[in-house]
């Protein structure tokens, strides 16, 4: 009984795990390689695609920003770079450059800190003195007042302001009548080194002009003719797509 036992053979093909039931059947390996170079040459014709769309939007963007930026540079260009022959300008015009607006720690008449840059993107009409404010002092800020009113519905581009170079306290009849006119407290030795001024005057016998960028531009005599500087001021708001 043992021996027959013992004796007893299994079939051969038991003990060997079957080799071909672990193959991947080969049409079914290249189908998948085939499947997979596929997508990945979807993928890169798909970013490929991309690349010049997004080239495309960058391009359109600073397209957009030039066609923004384009009156501010064309009016930059004809007050301070192109000069015709023609062109007669009753102030004086200043290049920006020599006399760029310095940090002139200014405050308001309630010791607030104020600069000239709060004012950036109007037309500002400057004037400068002391508190006691004589008679032509009280003649500029009138001048001023009147000559902004008199541009019309372009009078909300033009700021007036007057820089005091003391520390004396204003009547407030003056305060009363100039209202809207702003007032900044000032150093007399930074607007004095400054301001560019005519031959044997200071900067109490002008009136400065400076742009919507910030950039100081043009003067007015002393006793200037407010009719002649209202031509210029008209000039200079109609030729400029900026304030």
């Amino acid at each position: 009984m043992d021996q027959t036992v013992q004796g007893r053979k299994e079939p051969s093909g038991s003990r060997e795990p079957n080799r071909e039931s672990n193959k991947t059947p080969r049409g079914h390996g290249e189908a998948t390689g085939r499947a997979g170079q596929t997508e990945n040459g979807l993928a890169a014709g798909r970013a490929n695609s991309d690349t010049p769309k997004r080239s495309g939007g960058r391009w359109k963007l600073l397209a957009v920003l030039a066609v923004c930026a384009t009156p501010m540079l064309a009016s930059y260009l004809a007050y301070y770079v192109i000069k015709p022959a023609g062109r007669t300008n009753y102030g004086d015009l200043i290049d920006p450059r020599r006399y760029p607006v310095p940090a002139l720690g200014s405050t308001t008449l309630d010791g607030v800190p104020a600069s000239l840059d709060n004012f950036k993107g109007k037309w500002l009409m400057l004037q400068v003195d002391s508190g006691d404010c004589a008679a032509a002092c009280q003649k500029k800020l009138l001048e001023m007042r009147q000559l902004r009113l008199m541009q019309g519905k372009d009078m909300d581009r033009i700021e007036r302001v007057w820089l005091i170079t003391d520390s004396k306290p204003l009547e407030t009849t003056v305060m009363r009548q100039y209202d809207g006119t702003q007032m900044l407290r000032v150093s007399a030795d930074k607007v004095q080194s400054w301001l560019p001024v005519d031959a044997g005057t200071t900067p109490k016998d002008h009136i400065y002009m400076i742009d919507p960028l910030g950039n100081l531009m043009m003067r007015f005599p002393k006793d200037a003719d407010p009719g002649r500087v209202k031509k210029d001021l008209t000039k200079l708001l109609k030729a400029s797509a900026i304030g």
